[in-house]
């Protein structure tokens, strides 16, 4: 997790004082901040309620300088996370769908039908433009100091992403990331000046297409465990990949019996989307190991339940690995985490283990899409988690384990993600 800690250290660097620093910016919400949330929804809630919630982890505290504190978004997340009072919320403001299932719901289907009518696996492709930006905020690098700057970047070694090109950028680039690295960037430099915003912004287009391979159980081969592939995707990977006893257990115990890879998948990918509500999330930097989190706390964003997913499938012999960048759907944008699950005969397939089993779903293909297929709406920047940059940064990233929001350092250290802003703007075309 702390690439670059140890060429950072020479310069006074400290893991625990960031550490310290990043969880004070996560959980700021004093306990009657947290309260006078909940009492909009639940006017007489108790204490013993309150403590209650903590105990199962759908209200989410720390201790930070000795003082109680909760998570940031804790009061909005127990509405999400705590089923009876999701269904008060509800009764009260409504159930409003999300936005990216409103643009699925026509996208889904299409991308079905066409990949049968054609039988290829890429269909509905989108022409999209996106200008992003991060914006440092004034003095928060002294004057005339240089600010290194890490935008992320589609990938071109993806089949569904296709035709990417660079329009323009504030500043010119001193270089892009080779695809041999795993997080794709354009990388820039400009010094501070004093009393104003340092801007890093750029404009690209590329072509994402819908994909849908449609396998089935009867067409999956076995796997030749000797191959490199095999072994590497099968194994644990550090922190956030490894096989606990806790984890091998539930694993055996979800795919007991079965012997088929995509059955054994398919088991696995229903019980998360089952058990597993989504919630905002606190950093990854702060967390230890996120499917074990996931567990003990009983939620996760896309990124959480994307980890756990790919661990349950790791251990039961079936190669996965993590990818992420944005979905843009027309006005859901957001950063979004998912993976990819290889399957002799088929290769490797997209798996969104948060767009799970969708509510819209009218079959059972609408149903397993997002196992083995992904929506049209997608941009590619990483191939793996927690991997260098390039150039490689020289104190740890404020996002150690995905990139998608950018990175920014300079000579006295990393720019947390609470001294600068980054924008998305997005358009699209049908094609």
């Amino acid at each position: 997790m702390l690439a670059g800690v140890l060429s950072a250290a020479a310069q006074g660097y400290s893991w625990d004082a960031d550490l310290h620093h990043r969880l004070s910016v996560d959980f700021n919400r004093t306990h009657e901040e947290v309260k006078a949330y909940i009492r909009k929804y639940i006017p007489d809630v108790t204490e013993a309620q309150m403590n209650a919630w903590e105990k199962t982890g759908a209200l989410e505290s720390r201790t930070v300088d000795g003082q109680k504190l909760y998570f940031h978004n804790a009061a909005p997340n127990l509405f999400r996370i705590d089923a009876t009072c999701r269904k008060i919320k509800e009764q009260k403001d409504g159930k409003t769908p999300e936005g990216s299932e409103e643009v699925d719901r026509v996208n889904v289907p299409r991308i079905i039908e066409a990949c049968k009518r054609s039988h290829k696996h890429l269909a509905e492709p989108k022409r999209i433009r996106v200008n992003y930006s991060i914006t440092v905020k004034a003095d928060a690098v002294p004057d005339s100091e240089t600010v290194r700057c890490w935008l992320p970047f589609p990938r071109t070694d993806i089949d569904r992403q296709q035709d990417v090109r660079l329009i323009s950028t504030n500043i010119k680039p001193l270089s892009r990331a080779p695809m041999s690295c795993a997080h794709s960037s354009l990388y820039m430099e400009q010094r501070a000046r004093k009393g104003q915003p340092t801007v890093f912004s750029e404009t690209f287009e590329f072509t994402s297409y819908g994909s849908w391979h449609g396998i089935k159980a009867e067409d999956i081969k076995p796997y030749d465990t000797s191959t490199a592939l095999y072994r590497q995707y099968t194994s644990e990977r550090d922190r956030h990949i490894l096989f606990t006893p806790r984890l091998r257990q539930l694993a055996d115990s979800l795919t007991e019996g079965e012997k088929n890879p995509l059955l054994k998948a398919k088991k696995i990918f229903k019980w998360v989307d089952d058990n597993f509500p989504w919630a905002s999330a606190r950093e990854y930097s702060t967390i230890d190991n996120i499917p074990e989190y996931v567990l003990a706390n009983r939620h996760g964003d896309c990124g959480q339940v994307t980890l756990l997913f790919l661990t349950l499938c790791r251990i039961s012999g079936i190669p996965a690995r993590f990818e992420s960048g944005f979905m843009l759907h027309p006005h859901a944008e957001n950063l979004h985490d998912w993976g990819e699950l290889y399957f002799e005969g088929a290769g490797w397939v997209p798996a969104d283990m948060s767009f799970g089993i969708p509510s819209y779903a009218a079959n059972e293909e609408e149903r397993y899409f997002f196992l083995g297929g992904i929506d049209s709406w997608r941009m590619v920047v990483n191939s793996d988690y927690g991997m260098p940059l390039f150039p490689q940064k020289k104190f740890p990233r404020s996002e150690t384990v995905d990139f998608q929001r950018g990175e920014v350092e300079w000579a006295g250290g990393n720019l947390y993600f609470d001294q600068w802003d980054w924008h998305i703007n997005v358009t699209s075309t049908e094609l």
